[in-house]
């Protein structure tokens, strides 16, 4: 056991202090991040919205991330990652608080979307402090020490989310997700002093860019492509699947929050190890992509194969491991494809493809369900990742063609 504990914590060698203090500040911000995994239920029980109606209120959620993430990397390139990562957490705490008091269906059609968009400017911004921060061969683990805060936090707010829903009250959630946030900014306002230009190289040369813009690169886009399709399935776990959960199989919000928080869970413990394992193997970043999304695929089918409630679970873990494969080193390889003096632009876009996942995803499954039923909408999932899957075999094809990607 010694052994084991020893070599999990060797896994976290090497990382650079900065790289733990920004792991630090996003596990105090995701851990108050309750109202998400929650928002649809919240619509439907608290406000009396219809499934269409809450499809089209996370298709604003969405367009506020893809605005939002657009100009979280334009001004990550021109004012710095650490502006925007401070500015986007105080305002946003202050959106979540306000968040509570709107009542009809289109002014929270506007609200999602402005929160959404200060909210998730963060998060280009948070890939390039990662890239900057990181020593040499250290990317991919810093940003799986980063998605393992995120991880940790969103195990346990989800969790102490749940509780807070049995035993009090929705709106509870959005005082503790705002006030959360405004910690997370002030914590790293002063943990986290940005670099002087004297101090490295990298800020004296960062307005010289090479290569092309994203989108006119088109192995890229096409990775994107690939990134918008998978995270189109992927965000029912944050609408429909709770849903699913409490109408399908009659769970509560607090046994809800446990089942997300076995996500997380299984993600701290395991994702880091994991990663490292992968790479010890040289398994290319486009392959642990393709097999992400195989786990994934496997995660939606499985849920109709019986009506026993322990499936979930099964469900659960399916997805995780689909998660931990693949977006780490999905990351990873935008980053590597990102030129120099452009990484801003290209995580920014990066960041986007989940935002589109957004704005069509919920949308498109609030609908499928509404009209289909669940059992359909599970199976159309999985057909719908084969199909994603053999176009990341493409993309993995092309990539070794090309002289310029053949490590990739």
């Amino acid at each position: 056991m010694k052994k084991l504990y020893t070599h999990y914590i060797n896994n976290f060698k090497g990382l650079s202090r900065e790289i733990w203090l920004l792991s630090l500040v996003t596990f105090i911000n995701r851990a108050g991040a309750m109202v998400i995994p929650f928002l649809s239920l919240y619509l439907v029980n608290a406000k009396g919205f219809t499934l269409p109606q809450v499809g089209w209120i996370m298709t604003c959620f969405g367009l506020g991330s893809l605005t939002g993430t657009w100009i979280g990397g334009k001004l990550t390139d021109s004012i710095g990652f650490y502006k925007v990562i401070v500015f986007s957490l105080l305002l946003g705490g202050m959106g979540f608080v306000l968040l509570q008091f709107i009542d009809t269906f289109f002014g929270f059609c506007v609200g999602i979307f402005s929160l959404i968009l200060v909210a998730d400017a963060y998060r280009p911004a948070i890939f390039v402090a990662a890239d900057t921060y990181s020593k040499p061969g250290n990317v991919t683990r810093s940003i799986t020490l980063i998605r393992l805060a995120i991880n940790l936090g969103f195990s346990i707010g989800p969790l102490i989310g749940g509780i807070i829903i049995a035993t009090i009250s929705y709106t509870s959630l959005f005082w503790i997700d705002g006030v959360t946030c405004v910690l997370a900014g002030i914590g790293l306002f002063i943990w986290l002093k940005p670099k002087r230009k004297k101090d490295t190289e990298p800020l004296i040369t960062i307005h010289k860019k090479e290569g092309v813009p994203p989108y006119l690169n088109g192995l890229f886009i096409l990775f994107i492509i690939i990134m918008i399709a998978n995270g189109t399935t992927f965000v029912q776990y944050f609408s429909v699947m709770p849903l699913y959960y409490e109408k399908g199989h009659f769970l509560s919000e607090d046994l809800i929050g446990w089942l997300m928080f076995l996500n997380g869970a299984v993600i701290v413990v395991f994702e880091m190890p994991l990663i490292a394992w992968l790479e010890r193997r040289n398994l290319s970043k486009t392959m642990a992509t393709f097999w992400g999304i195989v786990f994934i695929a496997l995660s939606f089918i499985v849920l109709n194969l019986t009506s026993w409630s322990g499936i979930l679970i099964v469900g659960m873990l399916l997805m995780t491991l689909g998660e931990m494969i693949g977006s780490p080193f999905s990351n990873a390889l935008a980053l590597e494809m990102a030129p120099k003096g452009r990484k801003g632009s290209y995580m920014g876009l990066y960041s986007m493809s989940f935002s589109f996942s957004h704005i069509f995803g919920h949308n498109g499954g609030m609908n499928l369900v509404d009209t289909f039923g669940f059992d359909a909408t599970w199976y159309a999932m999985f057909f719908f990742l084969t199909i994603i899957g053999l176009l990341t075999l493409w993309l993995y094809r092309l990539l070794k063609k090309s002289p310029k990607f053949t490590s990739y």
